[in-house]
């Protein structure tokens, strides 16, 4: 091997989670601090419970509703222009002045 080229190798580098566990293990850092691990993580704990430290839940929720509205919108826009639409032939335009004079 090349001297001098590989970071330092902590054999007893402590981890630490949010919920309070630490242990230790080999890592190049001799401290790593971590969001969660098997003491809280949902699917070793066996509780349903959103692991969301970032917002991400609520950025994709958030992200739907406005893909819903933004769709609800363009068709109100398509219907709005659709009822607008000239006839293109004598035969649709003698079609909307009955479905008009029917109503």
């Amino acid at each position: 091997m090349k001297t001098n080229i590989h970071p330092q190798y902590f054999d007893d580098a402590k981890v630490v989670c949010i919920c309070g566990n630490t242990f230790t293990t080999g890592s190049t850092m001799p401290e790593i601090r971590v969001e969660i691990c098997n003491k809280c993580h949902p699917f070793f704990t066996g509780e349903m419970k959103y692991v969301d430290t970032l917002g991400r839940v609520e950025k994709f929720q958030k992200s739907q509703e406005r893909a819903k509205a933004h769709i609800a919108q363009k068709t109100q826009k398509l219907e709005e222009k659709e009822e607008r639409k000239r006839p293109e032939s004598l035969k649709e335009m003698l079609e909307l002045a009955k479905k008009q004079a029917a109503s």
